[in-house]
């Protein structure tokens, strides 16, 4: 299934979460907290401005980005959990 989000919504993948710390201790599912990165997966086009001209998304697929803790809505798509959130809540794209 192909799922094409509308106007400023994107789907993101979150990155898997850390399972051990810096100094070797393995952190439980339950106990760790969730990532606030993750890679987008598809964007929709853009938002309409007030004169109806379409403003296109700053990021694109295959963006790593940063997003707010409670930001988007998880879904789950072809067995794949994923958020979909507006391009607002995203903070920023991690360059490489």
């Amino acid at each position: 299934m192909k799922f094409r989000p509308l106007h400023d919504r994107v789907v993101v993948k979150r990155a898997d979460a850390e399972t051990k710390t810096a100094g070797g201790i393995i952190i439980p599912d339950t106990a760790g907290e969730k990532p606030q990165q993750g890679e987008v997966v598809a964007a929709g086009p853009g938002a309409r401005d007030e004169t109806g001209k379409i403003q296109p998304l700053d990021v694109k697929k295959g963006d790593r980005v940063l997003f707010g803790k409670w930001s988007g809505t998880e879904v789950k798509i072809d067995g794949q959990d994923l958020l979909i959130m507006k391009e607002s809540d995203i903070m920023g794209v991690l360059d490489k």
